[in-house]
């Protein structure tokens, strides 16, 4: 992947919430569409962002329009860190 952010999120889903530290994820790969994230881990996902880069996810953002890749999440992250 190459983005530090992305990187990390995605070592984050595989290890923590898909439970298969070694699946790689790509940056444009549906994450809630697919079924990949469920509700449940979403809201782990964005405590896990909010806990280490942080920026505040509103509960309105827990949704496939924001975070439904880790590109969208990742710009989402660079958005607010700036």
């Amino acid at each position: 992947m190459g983005d530090p952010i992305t990187d990390q999120l995605a070592q984050f889903i595989s290890a923590k919430i898909l439970k298969q530290p070694r699946r790689l994820i790509a940056g444009d790969e549906a994450l809630i569409t697919s079924g990949l994230v469920d509700s449940f881990s979403l809201v782990d996902l964005a405590l896990y962002v909010e806990d280490n880069y942080g920026v505040h996810i509103d509960d309105t953002e827990l949704n496939a329009e924001s975070f439904d890749t880790l590109d969208q999440l990742t710009a989402l992250i660079r958005h607010r860190q700036a």
